[in-house]
């Protein structure tokens, strides 16, 4: 095989697995985007919760960390639309926190 063609094939092979990549990651993020209403919503009694020290009302924790005017909504783990309802938390896999909520994992954008 000559230099040329080797460069061609290489060339070729690293467009495809790009592309390719790109198709797999948009695949598997875009679904996500549409699912927070479905997802079931973070309670006290959750495991992950109590650790974090969650409350689905920030105003109402009595936790020293938490400082006023920071909730969710704000925080770069959460990935909901704007300041509304619930929406998915990276922090909770698979559940919905309040936008309104707060935890120790608070951590502002």
């Amino acid at each position: 095989m000559s230099d040329n063609t080797l460069l061609k094939s290489r060339r070729r092979f690293l467009g495809t697995a790009g592309g390719l990549g790109a198709a797999a990651l948009g695949l598997t993020l875009l679904p996500a985007a549409g699912r927070s209403a479905e997802l079931p919503h973070v309670t006290d009694a959750d495991a992950t919760a109590k650790a974090l020290s969650y409350t689905a009302d920030a105003a109402k924790t009595r936790n020293p960390a938490h400082k006023p005017g920071t909730d969710c909504s704000d925080c770069q783990f959460y990935s909901g639309a704007g300041g509304k309802g619930f929406g998915p938390c990276q922090m909770f896999p698979g559940k919905a926190v309040s936008a309104k909520g707060w935890c120790q994992a608070y951590a502002a954008r």
